[in-house]
């Protein structure tokens, strides 16, 4: 076998160096914390959330109530309606109110019956990918109001999911001024655990290409802590309970 050469011998100094800095590192630490150090890994003989958590359960009127509630305290707006005409109508109304010239929603059969071409005289209606020659990022930059239909809600955290697809560009909740969540109460789930656990069941081979999570107005304080609406998305949001 050859001996080692002079840059080698240097290369295994340099690394017995390196880890004896570590070890005094680490028990340094190890002392000020005031325990012995930790050598193996600890055990984690629990995994995933404790029974009680998976049986915690809101009734609907609880759901509804905290997910509002939620949802109200980071912004947002909500509003309980009865029937989809009933958001139609709500829709139509703010359209006025806020002299909205520019609509795009998602092309969802849901959103078809619901009839906002008729129902917004004055806005221009745009539903996503159906004309391939348009560019639809634009669309939807452009719009006043961005409609969508949630895919989930979770009451717990007063977040709603919103998945991609080609008929749900994630740029109509992303890119309008306003945005408008219509959340069948059906969908509205207590945990956000019961969301992500459809995810896995369904499994990787089926994921849609965006989950997103939407928790209000976008929001953000990362210039000097200074709170700004609607630098990366809505900055205003209405959620619309239905059923």
């Amino acid at each position: 076998m050859a001996e080692p050469t002079a840059h080698e011998q240097w290369l295994a100094k340099l690394e017995t160096e390196s880890k004896t800095r570590q070890e005094q590192f680490m028990n340094g630490i190890s002392q000020r914390l005031g325990h012995p150090r930790m050598t193996e890994k600890p055990q984690h003989p629990f995994r995933g959330a404790p029974d009680f958590w998976k049986a915690f359960e809101w009734s609907e009127d609880e759901r509804i109530r905290a997910f509002t509630d939620n949802f109200v305290s980071v912004g947002g707006h909500v509003a309980r309606l009865d029937t989809l005409d009933d958001a139609k109508q709500f829709i139509a109304d703010k359209a006025q109110e806020m002299s909205a010239k520019f609509v795009i929603r998602q092309n969802q059969p849901e959103l078809d019956a619901l009839g906002l071409e008729n129902a917004l005289p004055d806005a221009k209606v745009s539903v996503w990918n159906t004309d391939p020659e348009q560019y639809w990022r634009a669309r939807a930059a452009e719009a006043d109001f961005g409609v969508v239909i949630a895919d989930h809600a979770v009451a717990y955290t007063g977040s709603v999911t919103v998945l991609s697809a080609p008929n749900k560009g994630r740029s109509v909740s992303l890119l309008p001024t306003v945005l408008i969540i219509i959340i069948p109460v059906e969908r509205l789930k207590t945990k956000l655990g019961e969301v992500l656990t459809s995810f896995d069941e369904a499994g990787r081979e089926k994921l849609p290409a965006g989950i997103h999570f939407i928790t209000g107005p976008s929001r953000s304080s990362d210039i000097e802590n200074d709170l700004t609406i609607g630098v990366h998305g809505p900055g205003i949001v209405y959620a619309l309970l239905v059923g």
